[in-house]
């Protein structure tokens, strides 16, 4: 069974991230914070990283560049959840070295077609 880790601190969203990953036979481990997020990373090595931009200790950008900088580096698949929507959000995500970027608000019905591009 395939394990996504997902790193949100919002509940709503990351029950519903959890609630389809599930639904879509999907194991879920999650973190709340950005540290929390890089320890489990590191722990669990997951197949997939759901990782959200805005967390409240650091951001998801700096979490993304400490996983890419560790041992585990490019071997797990990062997509930034973000509803920042400025020109060069994306981009930024991107060079943080995410592979892909999901806007939020999240739609159920499109996404995992882009989370199975991943796993």
């Amino acid at each position: 069974m395939k394990r996504v880790l997902i790193i949100e601190d919002n509940a709503d969203n990351m029950y519903l991230m959890k609630f389809i990953l599930e639904a879509n036979n999907i194991n879920v481990i999650m973190a709340t914070t950005g540290l929390e997020g890089i320890e489990t990373a590191l722990k669990e090595k997951p197949d997939l990283i759901l990782m959200d931009i805005q967390l409240p200790d650091i951001n998801g950008l700096e979490v993304t560049k400490r996983i890419r900088e560790s041992d585990i580096s490019n071997s797990i698949p990062i997509l930034a959840v973000s509803s920042y929507a400025m020109t060069g959000d994306k981009q930024k995500a991107l060079d943080a070295g995410c592979n892909g970027y999901i806007e939020k608000p999240i739609e159920p019905e499109t996404i995992m077609d882009k989370i199975n591009k991943f796993l």
